[in-house]
């Protein structure tokens, strides 16, 4: 290694398995430059740095995020491809025309705080930063940044899990109004199979097997994404409606969607539906006015002409949930049926290890719930006890007749081959006829 001063700056060359380096550390100081020195050769002996400027570092960021995205369209979904395009859109309006390595810590740094400063979430801004970050990998050139780039911190939350009445009323609110009728069918899908939403839209008639029940889905998110589904009673009459409503469209092809695109009342098979997001936050912020009963969007008084009463504060049991809840509330209630973690896996695809933490909470406050119930009252327990008292001076025949009394208790348990009778944890799955 070397290092050599040209126009009072100081540079190095060095070599590492056979790799000549060069560089400029970019100081006139001479034991600044040698503690550079030293970092850089740590950084090419761990592979972090590269030996000479690569070609991607000398396009534009908007070529050079292009690339990137274009690597990795075989390992993405559609949905995921378009969406980082889209992310990449919003980075090429300050970094578009900068080659990459040009791009500096302190402009990545005033990026996320323009963006903080136009309203958007930490979640937000730290998906924009993986597409820079990614940028910056394929070039060699994040280690530059790593120590002063850190993603923003995101609030941690694993989903809403609905109440008995809350599910009722979400499916009675849906399916009373036509123009709702697309989220009312993709509610029923998510609650019985836990699909996402990104998984329910791109569904195809080619994905779903009549004669056994099942649906094929493909990849959404990740390869775990990719996964058989049976389908209970709801959700298969689910299934035969919207094929109903296919039918009455024109004839049903296997490559056509099961939402369909609707612009203007015309249905478009051949496209699927982009989504249903005004019908569900106008389901989900529907209030019925306590003096009439009307069913309306919130407000400050009824809209019935002959009530006018006064709504301000009431609000749906429905506010704020998230349709991608309703995956969370099925899985929920798969561990509430003390199902294991692998038939959880198997029905919904990638759940992440806190996830995974959460629903065997779920199990163990199911059985703690369920214990609780077999335990004793206090009342009952203080007559046994005080009977168990008052018989000392009986204590032969009492004792005999207690220990009749568990054999009977084990006989009543247990079938004719001497075991538990087997009863199967999870929920029954009934045909629709």
């Amino acid at each position: 290694m070397s290092l050599h001063k040209r126009n009072r700056i100081w540079h190095t060359a060095f070599t590492v398995d056979g790799q000549r380096f060069r560089q400029s550390l970019e100081t006139t100081d001479w034991r600044v430059a040698q503690a550079k020195e030293k970092e850089l050769i740590a950084e090419a002996k761990g592979g972090k740095l590269a030996p000479k400027r690569l070609p991607i570092a000398r396009l534009t960021f908007r070529d050079a995020a292009e690339r990137f995205i274009q690597d990795r369209v075989e390992r993405l979904a559609a949905l995921s491809v378009r969406t980082e395009r889209e992310r990449a859109r919003m980075i090429n309006a300050t970094f578009g025309n900068i080659p990459v390595f040009r791009i500096t810590p302190d402009s990545i740094l005033a990026y996320i705080r323009a963006r903080k400063a136009e309203g958007r979430s930490n979640a937000t801004v730290n998906r924009e930063l993986d597409i820079i970050r990614g940028v910056l990998k394929k070039a060699k050139r994040w280690h530059l940044f790593a120590d002063e780039i850190h993603p923003l911190p995101v609030r941690q939350t694993v989903g809403r899990a609905l109440t008995v009445e809350q599910k009722s009323h979400l499916l009675m609110v849906a399916s009373s109004r036509p123009d709702w009728q697309n989220a009312a069918f993709a509610a029923i899908l998510a609650l019985n199979t836990t699909m996402r939403g990104c998984e329910i839209k791109q569904l195809r008639w080619r994905d779903v097997n009549f004669e056994e029940k099942i649906l094929l889905i493909g990849k959404s998110k990740t390869e775990a994404g990719e996964r058989v589904i049976p389908l209970n009673m709801d959700a298969w009459d689910a299934i035969l409606s919207l094929y109903r409503r296919a039918q009455r469209i024109g004839d049903v092809l296997p490559d056509e969607y099961v939402f369909p695109a609707c612009e203007a009342g015309h249905f478009d098979p051949k496209r699927p539906i982009t989504g249903w997001r005004t019908a569900w936050r106008n389901l989900t912020r529907a209030i019925h006015c306590p003096k009439c009963g009307k069913f309306q969007p919130p407000g400050g008084v009824c809209s019935a002409p002959n009530c006018q009463a006064d709504i301000k504060g009431i609000k749906s049991p429905l506010s704020g949930l998230r349709f991608h809840d309703l995956r969370h509330h099925a899985i929920t209630e798969l561990a509430e049926s003390q199902a294991s973690d692998g038939t959880i896996m198997a029905i919904a695809g990638h759940v992440s290890t806190k996830m995974l933490q959460h629903y065997s909470h779920v199990r163990l406050q199911a059985k703690r719930e369920a214990l609780d119930a077999l335990a004793t009252k206090p009342a009952k327990m203080a007559v046994w006890v005080g009977e168990a008292r008052s018989s000392d001076t009986k204590a032969d025949t009492n004792g005999v007749a207690r220990h009749e009394q568990f054999p009977q208790v084990i006989e009543n348990m247990v079938d004719l081959a001497g075991i538990e009778p087997a009863t199967s944890s999870l929920r029954t799955m009934r045909s629709p006829s």
